[in-house]
Order: C-alpha cells, then structure tokens, then sequence
C-alpha cells in the first residue's frame, strides 16, 4: 500500500532508495539540508554534481548516494519566497514532482524529502506543506515503483504544519 509519512529527524541518517536534497540552483552544496547533506555524502558529491553545470528552480537531478545510507541523492532547487508573485508554488510543486520522476525512473521503492524552501529561501510552511503533501500524493496515485514517500521535518514547527495537513 502506498503512503505518506512524516516524521522529525536527520534525512541523512535514513536507509531509503532515495532522499532528496533540497539544493541551490548550482548543486554545489550550501547551507541547511544542503550543506548537511553534502558533509554527510563526502568529497564525492561534490565531484559528481559539477558535471551537471547547476540546475534550474523546480528541476532535479540525481547522484549516487555516496556516503549516505541511501542509494541516491535527488538535487532539486525550490524556490525562493518573493510574496508569492513569482509563480513561486507551481516551482515547488514541480521540485517535488520533478523529483519523484526521478526517483521513479531509478526504480525507487522509497524517497525521503526535507521541506523544500521553507528554510532559508523562506517559502511560508503554512502554504509549503500543503502544496508539498497534495504533489506527493497525486504522484503516489499514478506510481508504479514508489511505494513509500517520508517527509523529513527538522524541527517540531515543521513537523507540525505537516501533520495538520496530513
């Protein structure tokens, strides 16, 4: 049966098919997640996303996991917040979907996403989550390799706007 969790946690701890990396438009690593993740992935990482020559807001692209429990690493750019006049939710709708793509491409089972945005980029969690859990489902209903998805919420104002939409 296909599902939506979400937990509280460390997205660079989890053994699943993929988790996804919620990146700058240059893939080179940065801060929060990002940064998090391309420490935990090693060196390598960083060699592997330069070949890609960055990425645009809303795409994706995917890596070997590397370091990481997880088999890959799905790097997408979200947007970032400008009051909502830059058509800043069809671009994240289209991290996630964009993203899921990927994953389904590669044959993954289980993917792991951090909320997209709505760190640094400042994307409201109060909109984010909701445009977040209905991508995901939508996709889920239509899938035919993934199985599981988990949003991953670092700390417990994330977790909760996401429950309350789940």
């Amino acid at each position: 049966m296909k599902q939506v969790q979400v937990i509280q946690g460390d997205i660079t701890t989890l053994a699943v098919d993929a988790i996804v990396n919620a990146a700058n438009t240059t893939l080179m690593g940065g801060g929060g997640v990002d940064g998090a993740i391309h420490r935990a992935a090693g060196p390598a990482l960083y060699a592997a996303c330069r070949k890609f020559n960055g990425c645009p807001t809303g795409e994706a692209r995917i890596t070997s996991g590397f370091n990481l429990p997880a088999r890959y690493i799905i790097h997408t750019p979200g947007p970032i917040w400008h009051g909502g006049t830059g058509d800043e939710a069809q671009l994240l709708a289209n991290s996630y979907r964009n993203s899921l793509l990927l994953a389904e491409e590669h044959n993954c089972r289980t993917v792991a996403f951090p909320s997209i945005s709505t760190g640094v980029y400042a994307f409201p969690l109060d909109q984010a989550a909701p445009i977040a859990l209905e991508t995901i489902r939508d996709f889920l209903a239509q899938s035919t390799s993934v199985e599981q998805v988990t949003m991953v919420c670092f700390d417990p104002a994330t977790l909760a706007a996401y429950r309350a939409v789940l």
